[in-house]
Formats: C-alpha cells, sequence, structure tokens
C-alpha cells in the first residue's frame, strides 16, 4: 500500500458540493489528508449549492480514523499537537461552514471516522455502519473528537465509546442515540436517499438554511480554543511508552 494512492476529490454539482477521501489503509486519515480535507471543506463554502457531501471511496469501511504509520512516527509534543489539531481542524471547518454538510456512512468508523460523523449536520448510513472509538486502547483517549461526539450522542453513550475501546457498535445503536439520522439496509438505498434528501433541501431557501446552520452550531465558539486544548493533550499522551507499545504491538498484527 502506498500512501500515494490516497485522495480528496471534490466534485462541484448542480446540487451540491462533493467531497470524497480514500486511503489505502481503511481510509485511514494522515495529516496530509486531513488538511486536504480542510481546504475543501473551506472551499466548497464559495460555491453556490448548499449541501456538502461527505463520502469515502469503498464498500464496508468509511474511516479508520489516525494514521497508526504516523502515529507511530511521533517524536515530540509539538509534532504531536500538529497530527491532532488536524483532526481539529476538520471539525471547526466543518462547523465553521455556512453549508449543511451530510455524510454517507457506508461501513466501520473508528475513532477520528466517529468524529467526523458526529461533527456533521446529518448522517445516513447502511446496516454496515459501526462504530468504535478505539483511542484509550492505545493509551490516547478520545479527547479531540470527545466534543463533537458527546454533543450529538451525550455525556452517558460517550462514555460508554470512550471507556469500551474493543466494543464495535452496531449502525442501530448509532441510530437510536442520533449519531446518525437514517439506516438502510443497502448502500444503492442510501444514495438513493441522499439523492432524495439533497433534492428537497435544495426547494428550501438558502438563506434560512444558513441560519439554521448556525442555530445548530450556537454554544460552540470557543471550540477552535477547547479542540486545540485536547489535541494538545492527545499530543503529549502519544508519547508515552504504554502508546508506542500499543501502537507498534497493533501494526504487527495488522
Amino acid at each position: 500500500m502506498s500512501d500515494n494512492q490516497a485522495y480528496v476529490r471534490s466534485q462541484i454539482k448542480s446540487d451540491r458540493v462533493e467531497i470524497e477521501f480514500y486511503h489505502p489503509a481503511g481510509n485511514s486519515l494522515p495529516g496530509s489528508l486531513l488538511a486536504q480535507l480542510v481546504r475543501a471543506i473551506n472551499d466548497a463554502g464559495n460555491e453556490k449549492p448548499n449541501v456538502i457531501l461527505l463520502k469515502s471511496h469503498g464498500e464496508r469501511t468509511f474511516c479508520a480514523g489516525a494514521s497508526f504509520d504516523e502515529l507511530s512516527s511521533i517524536g515530540d509534543e509539538a509534532t504531536g499537537l500538529k497530527f491532532f489539531s488536524g483532526f481539529a481542524n476538520v471539525i471547526n471547518a466543518i462547523r465553521k461552514s455556512s453549508k449543511i454538510v451530510l455524510t454517507r456512512v457506508q461501513g466501520k468508523a473508528v475513532g477520528g471516522g466517529v468524529g467526523i460523523m458526529a461533527a456533521s449536520d446529518y448522517v445516513i448510513a447502511s446496516k454496515y455502519a459501526s462504530v468504535r472509538l478505539s483511542e484509550l486502547a492505545v493509551g490516547i483517549g478520545p479527547f479531540v473528537i470527545g466534543p463533537a461526539v458527546e454533543r450529538k450522542i451525550g455525556l452517558s453513550a460517550f462514555a460508554k465509546m470512550a471507556l469500551t475501546p474493543d466494543e464495535w457498535q452496531t449502525a442501530e445503536w448509532a441510530l437510536q442515540r442520533d449519531l446518525v439520522q437514517e439506516v438502510f439496509e443497502e448502500v444503492k438505498q442510501v444514495d438513493e436517499y441522499i439523492d432524495f434528501l439533497i433534492a428537497k433541501w435544495n426547494t428550501y431557501s438558502p438563506d434560512a438554511m444558513d441560519e439554521l446552520k448556525k442555530v445548530l452550531w450556537k454554544g460552540t465558539e470557543d471550540w477552535d480554543n477547547l479542540l486545540a486544548e485536547r489535541a494538545a493533550i492527545s499530543g503529549r499522551l502519544v508519547l508515552s511508552e504504554f502508546t508506542k507499545n500499543a501502537i507498534n504491538s497493533f501494526k504487527s498484527k495488522s
């Protein structure tokens, strides 16, 4: 596998800006892809369609979260802060965008992938979607994505996910806790409903949609600072001997 195969692609359509990402390692997100996602989301804000469709390539994996290769190479707090700030920047880009961000989840989401789901304004998933916060198992904890996840599913459900890093939660579990808004049997049905929903949204006033976006994110105005503080925590913990050993153990099994 090569990072050279990875990409973030934007396509401007009449009714949406479609942003797709891919990485051969389970759609994981190294720093370079995170930065590209931020740019794509920010650039989409200048386009006419009032909806961003965020999706990943492939059949059964939405996003494997952080790149373990990159995590294992972090050697100092500054580098750790920079890496984890990548996830913070994606969440804040979604939060600040004037567009409604609709995310398509066709399969498994881990760690930062769950964070992207939680930061999205609306999520449509297939029954093959399942979610897990694996960070504690490698000595980090879901600190950067925590505010977004807790905001969506509540403190109790977030605590369950955070404290059971080896457990997958089903698409139905995610639906019941409002991490996703709709679940369908097949990916084809997901795509058909996405088309229907975006068509409906485009009949509404763009100004009203813009104001609604602001209402949905009211109370998160401090997240630039909050997520930077959380990124610093993760950036420090990733240097621990526990985390180094856990990541190397995981990589040796994969």
